[in-house]
């Protein structure tokens, strides 16, 4: 419930010179911290986002507080031909990505919200979006670690990856069965499956110089809560809140260190630590069956 000290800060990053990122939803929360962190150490920063003026307004004060400037990289995780666009747009403008972190995601949208494809919001946004846009990147990935050091993936999930059970594909796009679920239901069920992702992830391309790695940053004081309603998880969270910016310290750990090399299928708990996966998250059926469904939503972007 409340994580041990930090024996990891952001003095502890090596220097990034030369090495290229993108971390999306990097304009707020601990997307612009983990930005500023990668900044602080002279790495290459593309942040992603949907919103341009947002996304400028976080380079600015971040040029300022840092010296350093990130590029912007228009990306809508909710809209798949936007996730397409961006993916092309970093591969026109670099030859290299040494690390993409997964970080951009909803919680407890309303219910009525749909992507533009209809999937459900949170698990467009959550998994469908960064699982197309990881795919597609796939290929300067492999690339890079060919040239060096293994590329690695980072996908930020929440204590919701620790959830038991399936995922339910009837409520991954609208109809009864998802309204029936509900708005947390369905955040906790797009984090689980973000995990079961990331493991599929691990198992496809370890052995080909991509190291993916899944983690929880914590219950920190974010807007990422802003549509909660329920009196009595408003409550809880906000008793268990920690400062946004101790959420960038696993993200940036499993993201620089150079021991993260060895860390692939591997899950983090703030702040830093490994952590174990249950089996429902470990369910290799499972991760083939998603992976599947996923190819299917993508097949005519």
């Amino acid at each position: 419930m409340y994580p041990p000290k930090p024996t990891f800060g952001l003095n502890d990053i090596p220097n990034l010179s030369g090495k290229v990122f993108i971390v999306t939803g990097g304009n707020t929360g601990v997307g612009k911290e983990i930005v500023k962190g990668l900044l602080l150490h002279d790495a290459t920063v593309y942040l992603a986002a949907r919103s341009q003026p947002k996304a400028e307004e976080a380079i600015r004060e971040l040029k300022g507080i840092t010296g350093k400037e990130a590029k912007f990289l228009q990306l809508d995780l909710s809209d798949l031909q936007s996730v397409k666009n961006a993916a092309n747009s970093f591969t026109e403008q670099e030859r290299s990505l040494h690390v993409l972190i997964n970080n951009a995601g909803v919680m407890t949208p309303p219910i009525e919200q749909l992507t533009k494809a209809g999937h459900d919001m949170q698990f467009g946004t959550n998994v469908v979006g960064p699982w197309y846009f990881t795919k597609l990147l796939i290929p300067i990935l492999q690339a890079t670690a060919k040239e060096g050091a293994p590329a690695r993936i980072v996908n930020v999930a929440s204590t919701g990856a620790l959830m038991t059970g399936g995922i339910k594909f009837d409520t991954l796009k609208d109809g009864p069965a998802r309204k029936k679920l509900g708005a947390q239901s369905l955040y906790l069920q797009s984090k689980f499956a973000t995990v079961v992702v990331s493991q599929e992830l691990a198992k496809r391309y370890g052995d080909q110089g991509i190291v993916t790695t899944s983690l929880n940053p914590g219950t920190l004081k974010s807007d990422l809560a802003r549509h909660v309603e329920n009196p009595v998880l408003k409550f809880v969270n906000n008793m268990l809140q920690s400062p946004v910016e101790f959420g960038a310290l696993t993200p940036l750990y499993v993201a620089t260190v150079p021991e993260g090399i060895n860390f692939n299928g591997q899950f983090f708990i703030p702040w830093a630590r490994k952590s174990k996966l249950g089996p429902d998250a470990l369910n290799e059926q499972l991760g083939k069956e998603l992976w599947t469904w996923l190819e299917e939503q993508v097949a005519t972007v």
